[in-house]
């Protein structure tokens, strides 16, 4: 891959303030060898520039949570309750082939590509986000989906799930890190949370689990009712042991919470189970308007943010919230928690690959780091700190192109 450098009439690295004029240079190994005032960044003979008048240049963006097999599935699945929507949603997915699957997954990367997004943290259970971002040179952790509520079949079920990792392990690479998922406490006995987390351990693997994100999951594990509860026991199930426990308890007790554990969307939290997500140096994955769509409510996110944990901004899947528009959750983010535009923009970038455990390659226009960015332009009069404000206000059509390791990997049309 060819060295490049590009610079803008505003620069924003995310690990110091907007630069007038700035300029990134990446290397042909695709870091970045220089960052800084245009007129400090050396012009190395030979390597091409690119110059963006009227624009802001910044890392690329970084989801902390998506699904991007489930792209096409936008607006399919309406007005229900969430225990039945997830069940609509399983059932569209088994009408898919594993070539539906690719195809879904490839055209999520090339969304998110359009989005300015250039680092995604996945949950699937088909094994195509990993694939597609092995194919496409791309960027992020994929965390392979596990379910089975059946206790009595933990073990066969751990079996079978080891197997389909070790199927996967073939595509990663120095930028796509291979994870698990453990679904959910609505979809996974306390058995196979143990051993998946066990094992996971073993394997330094990350985990990512979609955790207290609704009233339905809360009431089968405090009281063993509510919508889950009722379709485990049409399905013969055996409700959980000893209810009376949050959901964060619930993993808490079966080992699943830890440094390289991201907890998904947090809605149903009080302070004790924050503080032992905090104690656990547990990350999560925030994403505010799928919270709103399916009615859960709005995660404490100034609760989250005070506790110290690390946090990232998602936008979840098409299913949910359609399309996908990383900012336009990141304002949503910023309303809620009353943050600034600087605060509220590391979200999405630095605060995001540090709650996937990127952070020390990914989330900044930092020496060192893969050259990633977004070119997003700016209105008239935009400059200095409004810059900022600018940027987070912005509409995916003011996207002008986004690198991956100096890679241009999508420029609007003229």
């Amino acid at each position: 891959m060819p060295a490049c450098r590009i610079s803008a009439e505003w620069l924003l690295p995310m690990d110091g303030g907007p630069i007038s004029w700035g300029a990134v240079l990446i290397g042909a190994e695709g870091r970045v060898t220089a960052v800084g005032p245009d007129t400090e960044v050396p012009h190395p003979p030979g390597v091409p520039g690119e110059r963006f008048p009227s624009a802001a240049l910044l890392p690329g963006l970084v989801n902390a949570h998506t699904h991007l097999e489930l792209t096409g599935l936008d607006g399919q699945v309406e007005g229900a309750e969430f225990p039945d929507w997830i069940a609509r949603i399983i059932a569209l997915k088994r009408a898919r082939t594993p070539a539906d699957f690719l195809q879904a997954a490839r055209d999520g990367l090339a969304a998110c590509h359009a989005a300015g997004v250039t680092t995604v943290a996945d949950t699937g259970d088909s094994g195509a986000v990993i694939q597609t971002l092995h194919e496409a040179g791309g960027s992020g952790v994929a965390y392979l989906e596990v379910f089975g509520p059946e206790p009595a079949r933990a073990e066969t079920q751990l079996a079978d799930f080891q197997a389909r990792v070790a199927a996967q392990r073939r595509f990663e690479t120095a930028r796509v890190r291979l994870g698990v998922s453990p679904h959910a406490p609505y979809s996974v006995s306390g058995e196979l949370y143990r051993r998946v987390a066990d094992w996971a351990e073993r394997e330094g693997l990350p985990i990512a689990v979609h955790l207290a994100e609704s009233a339905a999951e809360s009431e089968l594990l405090a009281s063993g009712q509510g919508a889950f509860a009722r379709q485990w026991e049409r399905r013969g199930i055996p409700l959980p042991p000893n209810p009376g426990c949050s959901p964060v308890e619930w993993l808490e007790r079966h080992g699943v919470l830890g440094q390289h554990t991201l907890c998904i969307h947090l809605v149903r939290v009080g302070n004790s189970d924050i503080q032992k997500l905090r104690r656990a140096d547990c990350a999560v994955a925030h994403c505010p308007r799928s919270n709103a769509r399916h009615g859960h409510g709005d995660a404490p996110l100034t609760a989250l943010r005070t506790a110290g944990l690390r946090i990232g901004v998602g936008t979840d899947s098409v299913a949910s919230v359609s399309p996908l528009d990383l900012l336009a959750e990141t304002r949503a983010a910023q309303r809620l928690g009353g943050l600034s535009a600087a605060q509220a923009l590391e979200l999405c970038t630095l605060g995001a690959a540090r709650a996937i455990g990127l952070g020390a390659d990914v989330g900044s226009l930092s020496v060192g780091k893969w050259g990633d960015a977004a070119v997003i332009s700016l209105p008239k009069g935009s400059g200095g700190t409004g810059t900022i404000d600018a940027v987070l206000e912005s509409t995916p059509e003011q996207m002008v192109a986004t690198y991956l390791g100096g890679k241009q990997v999508w420029r609007a049309p003229e």
